[in-house]
């Protein structure tokens, strides 16, 4: 074996002992955000599996059951979801009569939505399991840095 490689096998050998400089990327907010959703992701996707709810169907049933007879493009833009994909994804909860849609009064054009009394009950069981899954998954933090941690990143998306 030469010097050269003898070299390299040694730097390998102690790169491979030394723990990861992650200083740039932990200093990214992004990053971070990312991580701790990474994290929550799977359990929440677990226990939602018995409601057959992705993150998506469970944020739209959620701003159903606090806000009645919104429009489509109210919710669209409250869950950041474009409208044609909206629109399928409340096919699909209509399909399984968790919601109704209803023309409005107000422009007959456009269509209200409700949750049924199956969806209100979902909805209910599904927020009460979110809400237990993410102090489990917060349960380092005290409530007020849990309040903080909320404040703080709703500072950066909301407007």
């Amino acid at each position: 074996m030469s010097e050269k490689q003898l070299e390299f096998l040694n730097a390998v050998q102690e790169a491979a002992g030394q723990a990861l400089d992650q200083k740039v990327l932990q200093s990214l907010v992004g990053y971070n955000c990312r991580r701790a959703y990474l994290r929550i992701l799977p359990t929440f996707e677990k226990r939602m599996a018995k409601y057959q709810l992705r993150p998506a169907d469970f944020s739209v049933l959620s701003l159903l059951k606090a806000n009645p007879n919104i429009n489509q493009k109210r919710l669209s833009e409250a869950v950041n979801v474009s409208p044609p994909n909206l629109a399928t994804l409340l096919d699909k909860l209509q399909q399984r009569g968790l919601l109704q849609r209803q023309r409005s009064p107000l422009d007959r054009r456009s269509q209200t939505l409700v949750l049924t009394t199956a969806g209100l009950t979902m909805c209910t069981r599904a927020e009460k399991t979110a809400s237990e899954l993410e102090a489990e998954a917060t349960a380092a933090l005290t409530d007020g840095e849990r309040a903080q941690l909320i404040t703080l990143l709703q500072k950066i998306y909301l407007d």
